[in-house]
């Protein structure tokens, strides 16, 4: 922690944020495949009403941001869940898809549709890209 009155330089906010996304996957590392991805690839999605025990907040227009991680993980997806050796679920969270190393784009959507049904057939919610996917 820091000490109140004491100055924080840019610098050391910078690391801090690094250390932060590090940990979660989040910096690209050649020898970590956690950090082969487009970083996190479903967004949290609002809804009228959020699942028991379900991590949510409030938004301004009335519906609940639900998080998307816990409803990935909750509906039966861990850490590292994958169709296949090449594209999984980071093992470090369940946002990412990563490639593990010869993934290609079928592999990431197969995976992300997977993981979309699951979702919805456990909650009725339809999770949505953060990536835009073009073609």
């Amino acid at each position: 922690g820091v000490a109140c009155g004491t100055r924080v330089t840019m610098s050391q906010v910078r690391e801090a944020v690094l250390a932060l996304r590090r940990g979660k996957g989040m910096v690209l590392d050649p020898s970590d495949h956690d950090t082969w991805s487009v970083g996190s690839f479903f967004l949290n999605p609002r809804v009228a009403q959020a699942p028991d025990g379900a991590p949510s907040w409030p938004q301004p227009d009335g519906s609940i941001k639900v998080s998307a991680a816990w409803l990935i993980e909750q509906a039966g997806f861990s850490k590292g869940f994958g169709l296949n050796d090449r594209a999984t679920l980071s093992t470090k969270h369940t946002l990412a898809i990563t490639n593990r190393g010869g993934a290609t784009a079928q592999d990431v959507l197969a995976l992300a549709a997977h993981v979309q049904a699951g979702v919805r057939a456990a909650y009725g919610i339809e999770l949505e890209f953060e990536p835009q996917v073009i073609g």
